[in-house]
């Protein structure tokens, strides 16, 4: 065999779709991982930054909820306008404000002007977190969604993980200034490796143009539905653990790292089920497995107020990391296979401006039960919300299955079958 015929047929080995679709799905995983480790470095110092240059902590609560607010709101928009466009234009766009608004707040010296910086922040996390969903979903066929998704957000959840304690690292090695420079840097390094690896021309697999729902009319597609509101519910839960836990801890008799021990156990349990469950679900209803996940938080976060030390209050974060790691890997498989293929990013810009709704309403309601009555009541309330909401999407998910059902032992030719 001559040189040229070796070379031909490594070249071939490497473009079969199999391997193709693994380099493509890995290279999001890095760009997911780059962007969100310097996106969430900012977290530890930024109210510190703000601090400096005279804001309360009602100024820099208003921060953050602008910033989450512009990141739900404008989540549909963007997934929307990624289905018209393109991926690449909504994630060069996205990554491009990020890295700017990174680069610029170290100059502000007013809390108003911080706010308005962190708003296109906002902006950009926006246009990048449903596209790069959507982008995933475009190089794997619809067979495989559940461990491609399980991959990517392992590599997310990791960064968001190891982002705060990066960013506090170089806080205290560089300053709190510094650290923005360095977070802006790690999104231009994602910038430039999307601009240099993934596709210009999408790639849609043709078995994916046929599902069981029509090509308009949201409203009507009731699976989206039930997954929007499964993840709402869940999202509910968890914005009460990460926005009251530290208070409840705290009152029990907690230090600052007895906390955070608690927040890494439930972190680390939900990364490490999502690549295992993410190929299950591939394999089972993702219906059933979603709504096991959920009702896992619900206890969860139900049980944390009961919690009266360090040991049970680990015992709720690893259940709560259990369910998140089973139910979302479920659920943000459902709304791509329910989704016609030139509406995902709409389906998933719906589903991102959930998990930030769910957070937000969470932090916004369950402060005044706790302060009308106590910890106990808040967490049990939460729970009791996030199981009601799950309840709804098993009502709304099995009803359609049902309707599918019929429809299809009616019509037993029909083609583009989906068991969810």
């Amino acid at each position: 065999m001559s040189h040229n015929d070796l070379d031909n047929n490594l070249a071939e080995q490497y473009r079969t779709p199999g391997h193709r679709q693994s380099v493509q799905v890995l290279t999001c995983c890095v760009i997911g991982f780059i962007c969100f480790l310097g996106a969430y470095m900012r977290i530890p110092v930024l109210p510190l930054l703000a601090s400096s240059i005279g804001a309360g902590t009602a100024q820099i609560g208003l921060i953050n909820a602008a910033f989450m607010l512009s990141a739900g709101i404008l989540a549909v928009p963007s997934g929307l306008l990624s289905d018209r466009i393109g991926i690449r234009p909504v994630l060069i766009t996205g990554l491009a404000l990020m890295s700017c608004a990174s680069l610029i707040i170290p100059f502000c010296d007013t809390p108003l002007l911080l706010g308005g910086i962190y708003l296109f922040f906002g902006m950009g996390l926006s246009a990048f977190t449903p596209t790069m969903m959507s982008s995933v979903a475009r190089v794997v066929p619809r067979s495989h969604v559940g461990r491609a998704y399980s991959w990517y957000t392992t590599a997310v959840y990791l960064a968001m993980t190891f982002g705060p304690a990066t960013g506090g690292w170089f806080g205290k090695a560089l300053g709190i200034r510094e650290v923005f420079f360095v977070s802006g840097g790690l999104i231009v390094a994602a910038l430039i490796a999307v601009l240099l690896f993934l596709p210009a021309r999408e790639q849609q697999h043709h078995h994916d143009e046929h599902v069981d729902e029509p090509a308009s009319g949201i409203l009507s597609n009731r699976r989206l539905l039930a997954a929007l509101v499964g993840t709402l519910g869940g999202c509910f839960g968890f914005g009460m653990f990460i926005s009251f836990l530290p208070l409840h801890a705290r009152a029990l008799g907690l230090n600052v790292g007895q906390i955070g021990i608690i927040f890494a156990a439930q972190a680390l349990v939900n990364v490490l089920l999502r690549i295992p469950f993410g190929h299950l679900s591939d394999r089972v209803d993702r219906g059933l497995m979603s709504g096991i996940g959920l009702v896992l938080c619900a206890h969860a976060v139900g049980a944390v107020g009961l919690a009266h030390g360090m040991v049970t209050l680990l015992i709720c974060a690893c259940v709560l990391g259990a369910g998140m790691g089973i139910g979302f890997t479920a659920l943000s498989a459902l709304v791509v296979v329910v989704m016609p293929p030139r509406q995902r990013g709409l389906g998933l810009g719906l589903y991102n401006s959930c998990i930030y709704l769910g957070m937000m309403l969470s932090s916004a309601t369950m402060g005044m039960i706790i302060k009308a009555a106590d910890f106990a009541t808040g967490f049990f309330s939460a729970g009791a919300v996030t199981f009601i909401l799950t309840v709804l999407f098993s009502y709304l998910y099995r009803d359609t299955m049902l309707s599918l059902k019929t429809q299809n032992q009616q019509a037993p030719n029909t083609t583009g079958k989906d068991r969810g």
